[in-house]
């Protein structure tokens, strides 16, 4: 409860920061609701059925304060109707002076798992990505520091191509690819799959999507593809491969 506080008073502190600077309508807001054939995290299927994660948001000054919620739509995990994980997060991310083109980002995520015998846990992390040339690279590291005191790296890349459609001014189409290699080292393996002794590759994931903008909406069906890569994490897990459809809504005012 208290890391949770810690979430809830930076949102605050936020808040109130904002509306206390001339101006404060720079402050962004983003409202989404994600509706999923599976719910997938880091090529772990956390729930082979469908999933509804709504997810909100407050920005100014390259600060972001965000929740997340995932909420099981069928009875195959026996909580249909509930929501079973709520993540808390704050990001600060800014471009990194000297260096054209290359942005950075640290933040931390609280983990909660209401309805579960999951314990709640605790990420920090770092990323860099550069967002001047056609792919994007990226790299992030989360370190958890609370549960499996485990690291976990993320290298990624994706190329996003605006208004491949366009019907009018507000109206348009895009396309969205992206595609990442996740590693775990040995604390990290093990904490999450118990079998697992030795660091590795543990995942790759593929997606697009074709997001479709109506003035401050968006609607964006995608598609998901997830593989297991080491063989000793493919043998601990339950569905190694992954294939899953949803949409995502969202408004940003």
């Amino acid at each position: 409860m208290g890391k949770m506080k810690i979430s809830v008073s930076a949102l605050y502190l936020l808040v109130c920061h904002t509306m206390s600077v001339p101006g404060y309508a720079k402050i962004d807001y983003t409202l989404s609701a994600d509706f999923l054939g599976k719910y997938v995290w880091r090529g772990q299927n956390i729930n082979n059925k469908s999933v509804f994660q709504p997810s909100g948001s407050l920005n100014n000054y390259g600060f972001t304060v965000s929740i997340w919620g995932n909420q099981d739509c069928t009875s195959v995990n026996s909580h249909s109707g509930n929501f079973t994980e709520f993540d808390y997060t704050l990001d600060y991310t800014h471009a990194i002076p000297g260096i054209d083109g290359l942005s950075g980002s640290a933040g931390v995520i609280y983990y909660t798992f209401p309805h579960t015998k999951s314990p709640a846990t605790t990420e920090v992390y770092g990323s860099l990505s550069l967002t001047n040339v056609p792919l994007t690279p990226s790299i992030k590291i989360y370190r958890d520091v609370d549960e499996f005191m485990g690291t976990y790296y993320q290298f990624g890349i994706g190329r996003t191509f605006e208004k491949v459609a366009i019907w009018s001014k507000k109206c348009y189409c895009g396309l969205a690819l992206g595609a990442s290699v996740g590693y775990g080292d040995d604390t990290y393996n093990k904490g999450y799959f118990t079998t697992v002794k030795n660091g590795g590759f543990n995942d790759l994931i593929l997606t697009a999507g074709l997001p479709v903008c109506f003035d401050a909406w968006m609607v964006k069906p995608n598609i998901n593809f997830s593989t297991m890569l080491s063989d000793s994490v493919r043998s601990a897990t339950n569905k190694s491969d992954n294939l899953w459809a949803g949409v995502s809504i969202s408004i940003s005012f």
